[in-house]
């Protein structure tokens, strides 16, 4: 879907943000750019929809070169989302939603109906929310606003750029929670950029970390976890995968999960789910704020962790040293 081949980026001080990158971002992936300040994750997502011109190198996306797009249909077809959303405070949240809608020049009928569809997607009422204005919502509505505005012209791809990074951990937390339930339902290609690993390893497909401006290690949770690359990983990683004794062990909600049948109320009432691979210590961040959880393999739900349950067998296998060899 969107593949990098020897992507460079040289500022006109010399400074050198990014060098000789090559990787391909799957479609319906969500992809995660991860690393300390000045690593050149957010050059990056910008050089997708060229924000930013790379200096050297090829973007390609489905097979065509970034270049050769006229820049609005490109970004047309690139949602993006920004840690400071900048709502429009003048209109209101309906006419926020609906700018690209207006400037692609789709009928009035057919915009309004999608405001009204992405708004209730994001649980936003619209008869309560169409008419208010920004200043009107708290920070966690207003970025909510900010991802559907981005959908609002049905993009393939959505860049995030830390976007929750702003709001307090409450609020974080539910975000998070709403954009898996988002991804599960329409499967969008997701570029995000966040410093934080726990959020790396909670909501990516696949994660890749950065550091100087080139790429240092791209895998799955599971992979990062259990297979860090070098000590840069190792040291990033931290707690985040849970402590030293959790984060060694082998087992992943697969391992743990009880089935569940597909038609579950759970599934029905739209309940927070984890991939199959998670790793022991992200699922202790989980249960932190959620007492169940569902278990997917690619969009099927295959199973259901309880927090108790899970707890106490977990207790069992470390008292019986199986979870840490």
């Amino acid at each position: 879907m969107i593949s990098f081949e020897e992507i460079t980026k040289i500022y006109d001080d010399g400074r050198m943000a990014v060098s000789g990158l090559s990787f391909e971002i799957q479609k319906g992936e969500f992809f995660v750019l991860i690393g300390p300040s000045g690593c050149g994750k957010t050059t990056v997502l910008k050089m997708i929809n060229r924000l930013i011109e790379a200096s050297g190198g090829r973007i390609m996306i489905e097979g065509r070169p970034v270049d050769d797009y006229k820049l609005n249909e490109l970004r047309w077809n690139i949602g993006y989302v920004l840690q400071q959303i900048a709502l429009f405070p003048h209109m209101s949240i309906a006419e926020n939603v609906a700018v690209v809608p207006e400037l692609m020049k789709i009928p009035r009928a057919e915009s309004d109906k999608r405001v009204e569809h992405l708004l209730s997607m994001v649980g936003l009422d619209p008869d309560v929310y169409r008419d208010k204005r920004p200043a009107e919502l708290s920070g966690g509505q207003q970025q909510r606003v900010g991802v559907v505005r981005a959908l609002a012209a049905d993009p393939d791809i959505l860049l995030m750029d830390e976007p929750f990074s702003a709001l307090d951990p409450v609020t974080r937390e539910k975000l998070q929670n709403d954009l898996l339930e988002l991804q599960r339902n329409i499967r969008k290609t997701i570029v995000f950029v966040t410093h934080d690993m726990r959020e790396a390893l909670k909501l990516g497909d696949r994660i890749c970390i950065m550091k100087d401006g080139e790429v240092v290690q791209i895998g799955t949770p599971n992979d990062i976890v259990h297979r860090p690359a070098d000590d840069f990983v190792r040291e990033f990683l931290g707690d985040a995968a849970g402590r030293e004794g959790f984060g060694a062990s082998a087992l992943t909600a697969e391992d743990l999960a009880d089935p569940l049948a597909p038609d579950s109320r759970l599934v029905a009432d739209g309940a927070v789910t984890v991939r199959a691979d998670t790793a022991l210590g992200e699922l202790l961040w989980h249960f932190a704020v959620e007492e169940r959880l569902l278990v997917r393999r690619g969009d099927e739900v295959i199973g259901l962790l309880d927090r108790d349950k899970t707890l106490r067998r977990m207790a069992r296998e470390f008292q019986e040293g199986g979870a840490a060899e």
